[in-house]
Order: C-alpha cells, then sequence, then structure tokens
C-alpha cells in the first residue's frame, strides 16, 4: 500500500472511529421522582434539577446566552381559562426557544376543570392535578408530544439544541406508560426513559428530567404521555393509562453547528466503502 493510499485509509478511519464514539457516548445523569398530589411531593426533585441546570432562569430574554434554564408553565400569569392551539404551538418559541408539534389535532393548555378538557371526558377533572396554578399541559389525538428549539429572540430562524431537559407529569399510573426520548441533530435516538409512576391513584405528580454529561447535545425530545390519546376512562387496571403534562424545564438553547459531526454508524459506512473505491482506483492507475 503507497503512502497516499495508506493516508485515504488513515483519514476515513478515523471518520469512521468518531461516529462510533458519538454513538456509543450519550450519557446522562437522571433526576426523577413519582409524587402524590401536591407539588411539594416531587419539589424537591425539580429543584435539584434546576440545580443541575444553573442559573438564571432566562425568562423571556432574548439569546444566545451562556448558561441559565428557560422555563414553561403554561399558566400565562394569571390565566384561568384554556388556551387551544393547533397541531403546532409556537408561543413560545420566541420567548423560551421552544416549538411543541404534535401527530394529533390540536394542543390545550388547562384547567383541570376547563370544558374544554371536560368535554373530552368529565373524570379528567379529577384525573389531573396541577403543580403550577391554574393551567396543565395536553396534546388532543395523539400521546405524542416533540419539542424542538431554537435560539430564544430569533423567532425560530436560528435552530438550536440542549443539554438538559425535564418535565412534570400529571395521573401517571402504569410502569412504562409514559417515557421520554432525546434525538441528536441527525435524529439519532440518544437516550430514553420512562417516567416514574406517582403515589396516589388520581391525581399524582411526576417529574423526570436528564442532563448531558459529556457534551451530548438534545435536537428533539419525544414524549410519550400514557398508553393512549385523552378520551377514555383512565383504567389501569385494563392498561388503560391517561397522562398530562405541567411545568417544562430546559437548559439554555444554543446555537447548532453549521456542519455537524456525524452520529451513528449507519452515517459512516459510505466511509467504509470510501476506502476500498480510492485504493482501487489509485492502484489501477499504476
Amino acid at each position: 500500500m503507497t503512502l497516499q493510499n495508506r493516508r485515504v485509509v488513515f483519514a476515513a478511519t478515523f471518520a469512521l472511529s468518531v461516529c462510533l464514539s458519538r454513538a456509543a457516548s450519550a450519557q446522562f445523569v437522571t433526576t426523577s421522582v413519582g409524587g402524590d398530589s401536591t407539588p411539594a411531593s416531587i419539589q424537591g426533585a425539580v429543584d435539584s434539577f434546576r440545580a443541575a441546570i444553573g442559573t438564571p432562569n432566562n425568562g423571556n430574554a432574548p439569546g444566545p446566552l451562556v448558561g441559565g434554564r428557560r422555563e414553561i408553565n403554561w399558566d400565562g400569569g394569571v390565566a384561568t381559562t384554556a388556551a387551544v392551539s393547533g397541531p403546532t404551538l409556537n408561543a413560545f418559541l420566541n420567548i423560551r426557544g421552544a416549538r411543541f408539534t404534535t401527530p394529533g389535532t390540536n394542543f390545550l393548555q388547562t384547567p383541570v376543570t376547563a370544558p374544554e378538557l371536560t368535554d373530552i371526558n368529565p373524570t379528567y377533572s379529577s384525573e389531573f392535578s396541577i403543580f403550577s396554578p391554574s393551567r396543565i399541559f395536553v396534546s388532543v389525538g395523539s400521546n405524542i408530544t416533540d419539542v424542538t428549539f431554537a435560539i430564544p429572540g430569533t423567532n425560530g430562524a436560528s435552530p438550536a439544541t440542549v443539554g438538559a431537559f425535564g418535565a412534570i407529569f400529571t395521573g401517571v399510573d402504569l410502569a412504562d406508560s409514559t417515557s421520554v426520548t432525546f434525538f441528536d441533530i441527525d435524529n439519532n435516538a440518544i437516550f430514553n426513559s420512562s417516567v416514574p409512576v406517582g403515589t396516589v391513584p388520581q391525581g399524582s405528580l411526576s417529574f423526570f428530567g436528564a442532563t448531558a454529561t459529556n457534551g451530548e447535545r438534545i435536537a428533539r425530545v419525544r414524549i410519550t404521555a400514557g398508553t393512549t390519546a385523552l378520551g377514555p376512562n383512565d383504567d389501569p387496571a385494563n392498561g388503560v393509562d391517561i397522562v398530562a403534562m405541567d411545568d417544562f424545564i430546559h437548559s439554555e438553547p444554543a446555537g447548532v453547528a453549521v456542519v455537524p459531526e456525524p452520529g451513528s454508524l449507519v452515517l459512516a459506512l459510505p466511509v467504509v466503502g470510501y476506502i476500498g473505491i480510492v485504493v482501487r482506483r489509485r492502484n489501477a492507475r499504476k
């Protein structure tokens, strides 16, 4: 093998090793708890997660900022009525750097007693509790919510990633019914975990959060809330778990690199083929 061919092989092998390293190195520290129907039962875990991300709470300040976190509590200050959006919710995109989408029909930010929620099922007024007054957050027509990120103040024009994400849930009755999955900028799943079950049969609160420990960046979060979309009665004995959400917390969004590094073995495989092609062509010219 010539020196030039060795250089080609070395460069391609290095690229492959980077891909494999990225795919295998995702590490997160989790903070989670299943509580009763009182905010105090999960407050300690929420505060620990906030401390792990760091201060300050950057509120509506435009970015990019170094450090701190963003929080979304769905409450609109002192709002006591429901807000209905379509399947894409951009209300927090410019001010908190988060966009929400669902394959369902719409989102609700709603008090637990609001007709927009109880018209779906009247039992939900006692099935859910609130962490921060007075509204919870639910997707309608699907139990899936996706969260993507942008630099606050850019109205979505500057895509971003975060290093930590957490959320409060209400009504988690079954183990593994509710999960959080993180994806990188190449849409590779880099982390998945279930949300802990609450300690009371109705109106329980749970918290789940995860913080990257090895420089991992989260481009998308997928939340699977319960076993099915809103509609049926909550019936854990028969495998039906209806779950809603409350406050979201994420680290300060940071801009996405213009040329991201490969993040999976799938992206690396063409490199292996390229080694053989280049070497064969060079040998054929001799």
